[in-house]
């Protein structure tokens, strides 16, 4: 049974190692060729037409919520109703009043220009935040255990990594800023449905989608923008990453 227990535990610990030299292999390929190239195809990107000459108007769209025909004036004479006793008042009587206007032409469709290009946008979004993981294990993997001295190169480690994770959560703060987008633009929406003769409500949608459109661009430029920092820190500190302490530490006691 021990015997059996050992090489079980020694199967376990050889799959764990090949996982971490796969995970290394990985990581610095992204590093030497990975970054570059990402940071090349982004900097392209952001010379199409969907990021380069910006213009506000490409992204207005209409709501599809007309806006109805005021009601009858309060000050118009009114036809007499006829006197009712309150007895025989039911639930089935019926009275006259406002009608109600709520999306005659249908449902209003999301912004397409917008959510196209959040469409577009998101993968990056995506493979930055798995590529900050994948950079985050690499470096966790390669810090010694901890001894006194010579920890000049471990801390560049550790720097290195906070940078990394602060990378990653800013990535994915940028899902979360989507989200929200969606969420308020819902919001204002509903507003311009129940009050649809207020223009400052359908302003505020017009001015959101606006807003929105600024910020997919500088998303796509902060994605570029992190690649183009993380590729440079980790290769100006390539070797004290991979090395941490001087192979001749020993030598000196």
């Amino acid at each position: 049974m021990s015997l059996h227990n050992d090489a079980e535990r020694e199967r376990l610990l050889d799959s764990v190692q090949e996982y971490k030299d796969s995970l290394k292999q990985k990581a610095e390929h992204l590093i030497i060729k990975g970054f570059p190239e990402k940071i090349v195809k982004l900097n392209e990107l952001l010379e199409t037409p969907n990021f380069q000459n910006r213009d506000f108007a490409d992204v207005h769209q209409d709501l599809n919520i007309p806006v109805p025909p005021p009601a009858a004036s309060q000050n118009e004479p009114q036809a007499k109703r006829p006197r009712v006793d309150s007895s025989e008042t039911s639930s089935h009587s019926t009275f006259d009043g406002t009608r109600v206007y709520a999306l005659p032409n249908g449902s209003v469709p999301c912004n397409k220009p917008l959510s196209d290009l959040i469409h577009l946008v998101k993968p990056h979004i995506r493979e930055l935040v798995e590529d900050s993981n994948l950079l985050k294990m690499w470096i966790s993997f390669m810090i010694p255990k901890i001894e006194d001295g010579n920890n000049f190169g471990v801390s560049i480690q550790e720097d290195t990594l906070a940078e990394i994770q602060s990378v990653e959560s800013e990535a994915a703060a940028f899902f979360d800023q989507i989200s929200r987008y969606f969420i308020s633009r819902a919001k204002i929406v509903s507003k311009v449905a129940k009050y649809p003769h207020i223009d400052d409500y359908r302003r505020a949608v017009i001015e959101l989608d606006e807003k929105e459109y600024l910020s997919l661009w500088l998303v796509m430029c902060e994605i570029r923008n992190r690649y183009s920092s993380l590729h440079d820190i980790v290769i100006k500190n390539l070797e004290k990453i991979k090395k941490p302490r001087s192979s001749n530490a020993e030598s000196l006691y």
